[in-house]
This record gives structure tokens, sequence and C-alpha cells, in this order.
């Protein structure tokens, strides 16, 4: 089979000539930049001085070229937007280094000079001349969210203020999109994933406005949080908004790329924590369920696209819901949280959903363990997620810096020893 093949028989529950694998192909399927810079030098593909862009700015995840992709095994590739999380374009690129010394390119409004305590701050849309929206600590991997909150006066609020961000898609990022997408499908044989942006409801990493020069509304997480509760027609209202600019962008995104695209990845947000549901089942099926189905029946109308919902955590009480609500891929398949064993999972769901991940811990075995434990591990996931189709193979989220390269070699050696 083709890469692009593969994929579509495990999204169709059947069973392909192997597992078929992912890594890049969402902003949660990826590897930390600097990862990524000493795994090319352990595969012999760079040498010290080898460059390494990043793909995105708020994680900082490293890009995965053509010759890692065919080392690891991959079947995907990502479509992305040109612009990143922080709203400004992803080119111009110059040279920085990582606090662990790895050498990269960043695009050129990314800010490289540390402030006086040795952080890299972050401005929205590049602009030093208004407050950073974001802080890498000295000696950190990744970006955090700089709290920017006016007061809350509730009888001023203004549900168009936490709308702002949300908007009808440009004809320059719609006709990059069309020609990306082009050349990806005929450039390579691998599935194409878009992520799309715009209807992850709830999503507290968005919430901040990272993007924005000055969010107005509530943009506090803490009190976000606290208005799934004490402001729910306001919050409903948001994600009544966000869902039909996101509707809208969906058909002119559909007339810009077609059936070239395979995936489509709706929500990254997290409804669970490692012990459980964030959110009560009945909450979601009040505030958010319906605007999932309304989306998830207009992709399934109207293309061929499977849609790809990235939610961490134990959600399993909420994997009916989400079933229900069409969605066809759950990822990252966080096995490590309460309630989600991978035999259980398989066993109850693995028939009505694809499970994309689940296939080695990144918050123990492949950090921190040896080879041989990495290799077992996903020896026997494998074994469970496998049968039968309706897998892809992917760790539990992002692979995390500092990770041993020879870990990840034991890894994709385990997928090549399983065919």
């Amino acid at each position: 089979m083709t890469s692009r093949e593969r994929i579509r028989a495990a999204l169709n529950h059947e069973q392909p000539d192997r597992v078929p694998v992912d890594f890049g192909g969402t902003y949660e399927t990826g590897i930390a930049l600097s990862t990524v810079y000493y795994l090319r030098q352990a595969y012999g593909l760079d040498g010290p001085d080898g460059r390494v862009k990043v793909s995105d700015v708020y994680q900082m995840l490293g890009e995965i070229g053509d010759d890692l992709r065919d080392r690891m095994l991959v079947d995907t590739v990502g479509l992305y937007s040109p612009y990143n999380a922080f709203g400004f374009k992803n080119d111009g690129w110059k040279e920085w280094e990582t606090f662990n010394g790895a050498k990269v390119l960043v695009p050129g409004l990314f800010t490289t000079d540390p402030d006086e305590n040795g952080a890299i701050l972050m401005y929205p849309q590049g602009d030093t001349s208004v407050p950073p929206s974001a802080v890498m600590p000295r000696d950190g991997f990744y970006f955090d969210s700089i709290i920017r909150q006016h007061p809350i006066d509730d009888a001023k609020l203004d549900v168009e203020d936490n709308l702002e961000e949300f908007v009808r898609y440009s004809d320059k990022v719609l006709d990059y999109l069309r020609e990306q997408s082009a050349y990806l499908y005929d450039a390579t044989d691998r599935a194409i994933v878009y992520n799309f942006t715009g209807t992850s409801f709830g999503d507290v990493a968005n919430t901040t406005g990272p993007e924005l020069k000055d969010p107005k509304g509530i943009r506090d997480i803490q009190e976000w949080y606290m208005s799934f509760a004490m402001r729910k027609d306001y919050v409903y209202d948001v994600f009544s908004g966000e869902c039909e600019v996101g509707l809208e962008n969906l058909s002119r995104v559909r007339d810009a790329v077609g059936d070239r695209v395979d995936v489509i990845k709706i929500t990254g947000a997290d409804y669970g924590s490692q012990r459980g549901p964030l959110v009560s089942p009945d909450w979601y099926r009040e505030m958010i369920k319906p605007f999932h189905i309304r989306l998830n029946r207009w992709i399934h109308d109207n293309t061929r696209w499977k849609t790809f919902m990235h939610c961490c955590g134990g959600i399993r009480p909420l994997l009916d819901d989400f079933i229900e609500a069409g969605f066809d891929i759950i990822s990252p398949v966080q096995t490590s949280a309460d309630g989600m064993e991978p035999e259980g999972l398989k066993r109850d769901f693995g028939d009505r959903i694809v499970f994309w991940g689940g296939g080695v811990e990144t918050q123990s075995t492949l950090p921190f363990g040896t080879p041989e434990e990495v290799y077992d591990e996903v020896t026997g996931r494998l074994d469970i997620f496998s049968r039968g189709g309706g897998y892809v193979f992917n760790a539990v989220h992002n692979i995390q810096p500092n990770t041993p390269p020879e870990n990840i070699m034991a890894m994709i050696e385990a997928v090549r020893d399983s065919f």
C-alpha cells in the first residue's frame, strides 16, 4: 500500500498492510524542536551545524522533513495555516539556539533576545510596542501564556469581545491552503491532515488571545473555567458565534483543497485530566456537543474528510458522546489517565472510532525508560490497538524535549518489527 492507502484503510476500520504511523501531522502529534535536531543527528541526517525549522512556535515543535519521515515510517503530512498562534507569518527565517543547545530556525518576528531574567518574550503579531502575550522562562522549552485581563464588569460583558479572533479566512490564506495542499498531494503519497483553526470550543490555549494586541472579554484562564458555571449563557453564545464562523470557513476551505485532504482536525480542546473528565457528560451535552454535531454533520455531508478530535486525559465517560457527535478519530489516547486502559478502550470503542496515538507513554517510558522498555511497551500497544484496523500509531501527545534519540529509534524499530 501507499501511505495514503494505508491511512485510508485504517480510517475505514480495515486491516492495512502494516500499522500506519503519524509524526508531525498535527500540533499534538509532533516532536519537540530540539528533539528533532538531536534525532536527525542520531540518524545521520545532519551534522552538528544542521538547522531545524520550528513548525509550531507556541509549543516549539520541530519540522519533520521528508528524509526523517522516511526513517520514521511516517504516512502523514500536516497542512497548516501560514500564520502561527501569535498571529505572525512563519517566514523570514533566522538562526537561533534553544536553551538546550539545538541549532534551529525561527520566523523573522520571533523575539530571540532574552529579557533581564533570561526569559524569551513573545509578542502578538510580532509587535514589540505592545505587552507580550507569552513567555518562555530561562532554560524552558516552550511558551506559557501571559494573562492580560481587563477588569470584568458582568453588566458590560460583550460576547463580541471573546469572538475577536474568530474571523473569516482571507483570500491569501485560502490561496496558500490551495497551493500547499496541491503540492503535498502531488509531491508525496502521504495522507494530508489539515489542522483547521477556530472551532476548539473552550480551548484555554486560545482563550488568552495570544495573537491579540489588546484582548478583551474573559481572558483569564481561571475566570474562563469559572464562567462555565457562572456565565453559561455567555459562554454558549461565544461557542455559537465561533461555530458560525467555523462553518463558513469550512465551506471556503472545501472549495480550496477539495478531496486532497484525508483528515481534518477540528478541535484541540482538552476536556480531561489525569484523573478523569474536567467537565461532566451533561455539561458537554448541553454546551458543546450541539456544535460538534453541526460541524461533523457538515463535513460528512459535504466532503469525504474524516474528522479528528484531540482531547487529553481520562475521557472514557465522554467517548460515547464524542462518537455520537460524529467524530471519526480520537487522539492522543492518554493511556496513563484513569479509565484509559488500552485493552478496554479497544474492546469497547475500537469498532466505532479510530484511535490515533497511545503507542508509548511520553510522560514516563519514552523519555525516562531504556530502549528495551520502550520497544516492549510499543510492541504491547501495537498488539492491542492495531487488531482489525482502526488505528494510527503515534505516541501519547508530542514527544518532549530531552527525550533520548535512542529511545525514539527503539520505538520506530518496534513498529518496523511488527510488520
